[in-house]
């Protein structure tokens, strides 16, 4: 974790020394802050969340750029790929859970869906036929192949009840 601050270093410290920062970077102007996230990115992904105007070239230039929408400005807000819709530093883990739990979800429909329709479809193709002479009726295939669906919209669904543990 990285606080990267146009603040004074003592300013700073204060803040990023009790939240166990692993490095705080501080005096930095905004046009240095887009040099200093181009070499952490060198190292790796980088995630910057901001909130005033002096932070939207940062923001486009992260892989993941994080504005604070209720103290944001609309420079940060536009150059963000996430808005978040409160100033608590709390969201960010709250929204990096949900991310998780949206691409956990899609991936449980893929796989229902894939599982499904393996099944499905052959059956409705007539493979049972000749062996044991069952034959699905294209009802059954039709309400088949919309319960299908109804499973995974609810399976999504389950979202709107998603809470941060944090």
């Amino acid at each position: 974790t990285v606080l990267l601050t146009g603040d004074n270093r003592r300013v700073a410290e204060a803040i990023g020394a009790p939240l166990g920062v692993d490095e705080i970077i501080s005096d930095v102007l905004p046009d240095e802050k887009e040099a200093v996230v181009r070499r952490l990115m060198d190292d790796g992904r980088v995630m910057m969340v901001g909130d005033g105007i002096n932070d939207a070239p940062v923001l486009a230039r992260a892989d993941i750029g994080i504005a604070m929408g209720a103290l944001g400005s609309d420079a940060a807000i536009e150059a963000a790929d996430v808005v978040l819709m409160n100033s608590s530093l709390a969201a960010v883990s709250g929204a990096i859970e949900l991310s998780k739990a949206t691409i956990r979800n899609i991936r449980e429909n893929l796989f229902w869906a894939f599982f499904y329709n393996t099944l499905g479809i052959p059956v409705a193709a007539g493979v049972l036929f000749l062996p044991f002479g069952l034959q699905l009726s294209p009802m059954l295939g039709a309400a088949a192949m919309s319960m299908s669906s109804v499973f995974v919209v609810t399976n999504a669904l389950r979202l709107r009840f998603f809470k941060p543990k944090h």
